[in-house]
């Protein structure tokens, strides 16, 4: 049965309230559209005129996105905006976005540039065999294989490394941007095969000390320089160097091994002795030789001054046996004359006894020594012969003997310096007085009467050391000038020297000669000295004063004798030609100096040196005192270790008057004068 569609009819609609208002006329609507078409041009031109030009260019090998907050009118690479600052981002496929914050100013056209970072390539690194260590710029990233390793964009140095494989390295470029790559290599094998066998099979293969099989062996060899050996029971030890090139294989070939030889060890006595076999030199006992197997051979065993021993030896392989050889000396005569006859005599460090003797020995080559106290020990070498008496005849000499004989008359520096030799205790006056008498005309107050002995002998330069050779030590060192006449010239004797540097050239002048230094410094000051030294030092007061005075068996008042003024030319002092600068004169003296001359100008004295009483004054050694009056004899005195002040001897250039031209004139100070200079001393022994 069917159903019929029901049909649903419209309601009518009636509204509430008819409107009765009329809608705006299209003359109004026109206006109103257009006074917001003129406001917004008004805004465009407004914004355009204050608007400002920003050309963004951005760096990528791919198309760039490029916005700008705020308000911005693109056209191409270049926005219009406002004065301000804006956020500028650009991204490309494969690169890393870039975010950045601009500034726009009052200026009509900017530029801004972006360089986007390209994002890493993606490399995968394979190897055969696979498992290689890898390295990457130097750095090591794991073992083959490597899947999607992130690299920089660029040129990277790839290394691979494996055991028994040459290593290799291989230049990659990375594209980068997420690009994938590949690497796969193929490692070299690292060695060579090496054949080998022997006869007889079966030995021991040792490959750098490491047994690798037994012949007939094929070994896998790395490259490089190897120890190869074979060992058999009762053959000898065959042994190879293999230098092995990676891929080149080897084929030793069959080896014929060798009986091992037998082992004999030879002592003799007396040791030392020569040994020969079969005519060939082997050394000297004790030794071990190595005697091929099977046969006989020659053996001979010798020494000088002993009868030769020869025998034929035969051993077995691989055998060991001693033999021990006792040599028969060769005698010869030696005789000793010896005087004194109560010295020691030594043959070969041995005591043998004293005096005349006869002595049956060995024909070799001996040391006799023959020593005694108080005297020269004396060494000499005797070769006894069979047959023919030797005869070792000696006298000893005293210690001092043998000093005196070594001792030179006159010495020379490395600086053309000449020293000479004095023997005070030798002469009439070592022992003598220092000082002066009260009743002495001119003398002061420091001249005390005191007792010395000289008893060391000591050399004394002929000359006060000059510019020329001090400069040698000190370049810069200038001893100046006084009204415009030099006192610096080569040959003038140095001035303007300190004691403590006066001392330092001595100590400088021993150490480049390789004597012991006679001072002792420390931070380049005097603390001290040494009086064992023979060093060069400055002479000490006493032997100035004797070097100045000693004639004969008489002491010296002045340089040119005994009375005062001087009738001769003698030394350079104060005269007539420097009064203009000494301010005093000896009248009627004339040098022809005005201010120190060259050393060795006038005549020596009677010791043949020169200035001793002239030229410039000169330090001494010892530390200034005023000795006491009448005391013990003073043996070669040096005086205190350390002072503040220090002596100085001999009239100057600048001296003119009675007291200061005796030799017993004393002064002292510290620091440099333009009228004080130094020779030099040292002790002979």
């Amino acid at each position: 049965m069917s159903k019929q569609p029901v049909t649903i009819a419209p309601s009518g609609f009636t509204p509430l309230e008819q409107a009765t208002a009329k809608s705006p006329g299209p003359r109004k609507t026109r206006r109103w559209l257009l006074v917001a078409c003129l406001l917004l041009f008004a805004l465009v031109m407004l914004f355009l005129f204050n608007a400002r030009s920003l050309q963004i260019t951005v760096v990528a090998e791919a198309p760039a996105q490029v916005s700008v907050s705020g308000l911005a009118l693109p056209f191409g690479e270049r926005h219009l905006l406002l004065p301000g600052e804006y956020t500028v981002r650009a991204k490309a496929e494969g690169y890393h976005p870039l975010e950045t914050t601009t500034t726009v100013d009052d200026r009509d056209s900017q530029a801004l540039e972006l360089t986007l970072q390209p994002l890493p390539g993606l490399v995968s690194i394979d190897s055969s065999p696979a498992g290689a260590s890898v390295s990457v710029d130097g750095e090591s990233i794991g073992r083959t294989p490597i899947v999607d390793l992130e690299l920089a964009q660029g040129e990277h140095r790839l290394q691979f490394e494996e055991a028994r494989h040459l290593p290799l390295t291989q230049v990659l470029q990375v594209t980068g941007r997420s690009v994938q790559q590949s690497v796969e290599v193929q490692l070299a094998p690292a060695w060579a095969m090496v054949s080998l066998d022997s006869v007889p099979a079966g030995a021991t293969v040792l490959l750098d000390g490491e047994a690798a099989g037994t012949t007939p062996v094929a070994l896998e060899v790395l490259q490089g320089e190897h120890q190869l050996m074979l060992q058999l029971p009762s053959f000898a030890d065959w042994q190879k160097t293999l230098r092995i090139a990676a891929g080149k294989d080897q084929d030793l070939g069959q080896i014929n091994l060798q009986p091992a030889a037998g082992e004999l060890e030879l002592t003799t006595v007396p040791s030392g002795a020569n040994v020969t076999l079969d005519g060939e030199f082997q050394g000297q006992t004790p030794l071990t030789l190595d005697i091929s197997p099977g046969q006989a051979h020659r053996l001979d065993v010798f020494k000088p001054g002993y009868q030769r021993y020869n025998d034929t030896v035969e051993m077995s392989a691989a055998t060991q046996d001693k033999r021990s050889v006792t040599l028969q000396a060769l005698l010869g005569e030696v005789r000793l004359r010896i005087s004194p006859a109560n010295a020691v005599v030594r043959i070969d460090g041995k005591a043998i006894g004293q005096g005349v003797q006869t002595l049956s020995l060995p024909a070799v080559e001996h040391t006799v020594e023959i020593s005694l106290d108080g005297y020269a020990t004396v060494r000499q070498r005797v070769t006894p012969r069979p047959g023919l008496p030797q005869l070792v005849d000696v006298t000893l000499q005293t210690q001092q003997a043998v000093t005196m004989a070594r001792i030179q008359p006159e010495i020379t520096t490395p600086l053309g310096q000449t020293l000479l030799l004095f023997k005070p205790a030798e002469s009439a006056l070592a022992d003598f007085t220092m000082g002066s008498s009260r009743r002495e005309p001119g003398r002061r107050a420091n001249e005390v009467l005191h007792p010395v002995a000289l008893r060391r002998m000591f050399y004394l330069q002929t000359t006060e050391v000059t510019n020329a050779q001090f400069r040698q030590f000190q370049a810069s060192h200038n001893s100046g000038q006084i009204e415009g006449n030099s006192l610096n010239q080569e040959h003038q004797p140095v001035a303007q020297v300190s004691w403590q540097q006066a001392a330092a050239f001595c100590n400088w002048l021993s150490e480049r000669e390789g004597l012991p230094p006679f001072y002792r410094q420390s931070n380049g000051i005097v603390t001290g000295y040494n009086s064992a030294a023979t060093g060069y030092r400055l002479p000490s007061e006493a032997e100035w004063a004797w070097a100045a005075r000693a004639s004969g068996d008489k002491l010296l008042l002045f340089p040119w004798g005994d009375t005062f003024p001087p009738t001769l030319v003698a030394e350079n002092y104060a005269d007539d030609t420097s009064a203009h600068v000494t301010g005093r004169v000896l009248n009627g003296y004339k040098d022809g100096y005005v201010v120190s001359a060259p050393v060795a100008s006038f005549k020596p004295n009677r010791q043949r040196l020169y200035d001793m009483g002239g030229n410039v004054s000169e330090w001494v050694h010892d530390v200034y005192t005023i000795p006491p009056a009448n005391g013990a004899t003073q043996q070669d005195p040096l005086g205190s270790q350390t002072g503040d002040y220090y002596v100085i001897r001999g009239a100057a250039w600048t001296h003119a008057k009675l007291s200061e031209l005796r030799l017993t004139y004393r002064d002292y100070g510290q620091a440099g004068r333009d009228d004080v200079g130094f020779r030099l001393a040292r002790y002979a022994e």
